[in-house]
């Protein structure tokens, strides 16, 4: 379970469902909104389609044009419009996928910048995790035993204006001593992308489906 942090209270809780929180199948991280990232080693074609993302898991499915549909979801042109700010805390319960060549993400996003990871995962590299502040610089390539293919795995990140603070399983991995300063802000993003084979292996073959799960997901501020 996740712990409740002293001193804040939840202002968003994710219902991956909802139409007010997020907008599936659209982003403007990808060139022109989507649905393709090649410049960025993606096989990822972003589908609208509900099943894809909408009940927390987040599927890709290989396509005969080559490409992978994918689910990814947004709060960035919602109704809601949520944003992360400095100082906020943000919680999640994340099922890795097992499938190599799968890429999943929770990370934040703005105007072409503004990018915390807060976790990027590899099967190829079956125990490391890659959180990463893109904003002011600071990134890490954690391993740990217990991160493996198909495990769940808990993480508590606050994006603190001189510092960001990743905990994983309950343990303080990472300060980057970098933060996100005072003024910060950036909307959610969760998706599972496929490789595209230049820095990390493209999916097997008979590889024809791949996944991750998001059971929980949480943003608390003080």
């Amino acid at each position: 379970m996740l712990a409740d942090v002293p001193g804040s209270a939840p202002v968003f809780e994710a219902d991956f469902a909802s139409t007010a929180q997020w907008v599936a199948g659209r982003s403007w991280a990808y060139p022109g909104g989507g649905p393709t990232n090649p410049d960025d080693n993606k096989l990822d074609y972003l589908v609208e389609d509900p099943s894809y993302s909408r009940g927390g898991v987040f599927r890709a499915t290989r396509r005969p044009d080559g490409k992978w549909s994918t689910g990814l979801l947004t709060t960035e042109g919602s109704d809601e419009g949520f944003m992360v700010r400095t100082g906020d805390v943000l919680e999640a319960r994340v099922r890795l996928p097992r499938e190599i060549g799968a890429w999943p993400a929770i990370r934040t996003w703005l105007d072409g910048d503004q990018e915390i990871d807060v976790f990027e995962y590899h099967p190829d590299n079956p125990d490391l995790l890659e959180p990463s502040n893109r904003v002011n610089g600071g990134h890490l390539y954690y391993r740990d035993a217990a991160v493996r293919p198909g495990e769940w795995v808990d993480f508590r990140v606050e994006f603190g204006a001189g510092s960001v603070e990743w905990t994983v399983n309950g343990t303080h991995l990472f300060s980057d001593h970098q933060g996100v300063g005072r003024s910060w802000r950036a909307y959610l993003i969760v998706n599972l992308s496929v490789c595209a084979g230049r820095h990390h292996p493209a999916p097997d073959p008979d590889t024809s489906e791949m996944s991750f799960e998001v059971a929980h997901l949480r943003v608390r501020r003080g």
